[in-house]
């Protein structure tokens, strides 16, 4: 049977083959799952890899880094490329580079292979990404598109916390490689599903903006690469007269010239600033940057408690966090049905709000001998939290765009997202630092606690105060978030519900 195809109709694009763009997206968000997953899944594997390759702490740190800087830089022009070339074509390609290069990881004789090969899966990963939204926004009609964006929500929601737990089950009974060889059998699946049930949608014969290309990427790169490695080279000198605050000083001049560019050139933009004219749209932005800012921030001093502190194994400390992924793919269904019938501020702003406090509360809860089942009972709210947060800003974002505009905008939102992310990490990093310096002054630092061996091996009178200085750090996420809030409050009610 043909693929499905988008033909013009009286009510815009609908599927010729398949009225029901449900099964398509379930296709797409089977990518956008495994992507998000290994966001995170390394991180449970630093121990591993550097016993395995006998490499030094920063060297292993750059699995995660060149993954991170590949998915973040090219985020805005593989967003504009999906409405030029097609968003199904330029999944597709994602999706091949993605898989291949999972392949070549799992396969890499030394650490500096296995990096290079990390920053093949970020570019096939950043290709991937925006056209889950953009696809979204071009298949369902106003009025459905908060369910949509609830499974997309749910599923982003979920991966941060499967990443840690399926990188430790595998990481325990198979070995490192098996983070990246469980990725070949679910892109091979992912693209059969995507070729045969995701729609080949119209495209748009637009002029490429290459002087944005230059800039944006250029722009991002200095600043990401800044920001995340500032600690690696404690905010110094990088190489020569080049220095990280140089770096950070010039790529933000580079972003600062990309907007000027955008808007006063004549042609097509890479971003159409018309975007943000669209209220709701800047807001959800600004929410999700907070979000993504928060969600890779209390990751990172959470783990490092319930393995250092707790002496818990990978799987055992992800399982804390279980009831959150669980209640996550419960509410999505619901979530999506009162998305598409309240206002957008209601949801966000209660899932935001509910979201920073439960990060206080798990704070206070960070004590050598807190019981665990009060750290489960604080994943369900969580978990409540999150369903709330990632389907209603994604929807505030996009349901107002026009079709022709669905590439540019995700881009441009997960963009922000994944900025956010990149920045909270190098945040708590510093944080963990200063706080560990406060409550244990030359005793332990970040990059020593990377290779501790859990509760047993620390010292007796170290545990509370390594814990108080973790609970601190937290309290940065959660406030954070509430930048987040404040930005929901001013959501404009829907056009849809409007005209309802």
């Amino acid at each position: 049977m043909a693929e499905p195809t988008l033909t013009p109709g009286a009510t815009g694009w609908q599927p010729a083959h398949h009225d029901n763009p449900w099964p398509a997206l379930w296709a797409l968000v089977v990518g956008f799952f495994m992507i998000l997953v290994d966001s995170t899944i390394v991180s449970v594997a630093t121990p591993a890899l550097m016993q395995h390759f006998q490499a030094d702490i920063n060297s292993v740190l750059w699995v995660t880094s060149a993954y991170l800087l590949a998915y973040a830089v090219p985020l805005l022009i593989t967003g504009r490329l999906g409405d030029r070339i097609g968003p199904k074509r330029v999944y597709q390609i994602g999706l091949v580079v993605f898989t291949i290069s999972s392949l070549v990881c799992g396969l890499s004789p030394t650490i500096g292979l296995l990096v290079a090969a990390r920053v093949f899966q970020g570019l096939g990963a950043s290709m991937m990404t925006p056209q889950t939204m953009a696809v979204i926004t071009r298949t369902f009609p106003p009025d459905r598109r908060g369910s949509a964006m609830a499974l997309w929500g749910a599923t982003a929601g979920a991966a941060t916390l499967v990443g840690p737990l399926l990188g430790g089950v595998l990481i325990d009974h198979l070995g490192w490689e098996w983070i990246f060889f469980v990725n070949v059998p679910v892109g091979i699946i992912g693209f059969l599903l995507a070729w045969r049930l995701v729609p080949r949608l119209q495209t748009h014969s637009h002029a490429f903006d290459f002087v944005g290309v230059g800039l944006s990427a250029l722009g991002a790169f200095g600043c990401v690469f800044g920001i995340q490695e500032g600690e690696t080279y404690d905010w110094g000198q990088i190489w020569g007269p080049i220095s990280v605050p140089l770096l950070i000083a010039v790529g933000a001049a580079l972003l600062g010239a990309f907007v000027w560019w955008q808007a006063r050139m004549k042609g097509e933009p890479l971003v159409p600033l018309a975007l943000f004219r669209d209220r709701n749209f800047s807001l959800a932005n600004i929410a999700i940057t907070t979000v993504g800012f928060t969600i890779t921030a209390m990751i990172f001093p959470f783990m490092i408690y319930a393995q250092v502190v707790r002496g818990l194994s990978p799987t055992s400390a992800a399982l804390l966090l279980a009831p959150q992924a669980v209640v996550s793919m419960v509410m999505a269904p619901i979530t999506g049905r009162l998305v598409d019938r309240m206002h957008p501020r209601l949801l966000a702003g209660v899932g935001l709000l509910a979201l920073s406090l439960s990060l206080v509360g798990m704070s206070l809860l960070m004590k050598p001998d807190t019981p665990y089942v009060q750290f489960l009972a604080l994943a369900v709210v969580l978990g409540f939290a999150n369903s709330f947060v990632w389907g209603p800003l994604s929807t505030s974002a996009n349901r107002n765009l026009p079709r022709q505009m669905a590439g540019a905008g995700s881009g441009v939102y997960n963009t922000t997202r994944q900025m956010g992310a990149v920045i909270g990490s190098a945040a708590i990093a510093a944080l963990m630092e200063n706080r560990l310096a406060a409550h244990l002054p030359g005793v332990i630092t970040v990059s020593s606690m990377e290779g501790s061996g859990g509760a047993a091996t620390m010292p007796a009178g170290v545990a509370a105060p390594f814990a108080q200085a973790l609970a601190e750090s937290m309290l940065l996420p959660a406030g954070v978030v509430l930048i987040g809030w404040v930005a929901a409050l001013f959501f404009e009610q829907s056009r849809h519900l409007q005209a309802g």
